[in-house]
C-alpha cells in the first residue's frame, strides 16, 4: 500500500511513478473542503483538474461543480497552476 505524504505532494513526483489519481482527488478534497488546510477553491480545482487528468471521474464532476462558485479569473488561476505542476512534474 502506498503512502502519501500531502504536506510534500506540491514538488513530489514519487521517484520516476507518476502520482495516482486517487492522491490528487484527496488534495482537491482537502483544500474544498478545508480539512488541515484553509478552504482554497482555487487549490482544489487544480487538484481536482489534476485528478480528472488521471482518470478520476468523481474528480471532474466536483472540479465541474467547484468552477460553478469561482470566478473566471480564479478558474484561470487553477488552470495555470495545474499545467504548471505537469511542467514540473
Amino acid at each position: 500500500m502506498a503512502r502519501f505524504e500531502f504536506a510534500d505532494v506540491e514538488g513530489a513526483s514519487l521517484g520516476k511513478a507518476p502520482v495516482a489519481a486517487d492522491a490528487f482527488y484527496e488534495l482537491g478534497m482537502m483544500y474544498s473542503v478545508g480539512h488541515s488546510v484553509p478552504v482554497d477553491f482555487v487549490a482544489a480545482h487544480k487538484w481536482f483538474n489534476l485528478a480528472a487528468m488521471r482518470g478520476n471521474a468523481d474528480a471532474g464532476r466536483l472540479r465541474r461543480e467547484l468552477a460553478d462558485q469561482m470566478s473566471e479569473s480564479e478558474i484561470a488561476h487553477a488552470q495555470r497552476a495545474a499545467r504548471a505542476w505537469l511542467k514540473a512534474s
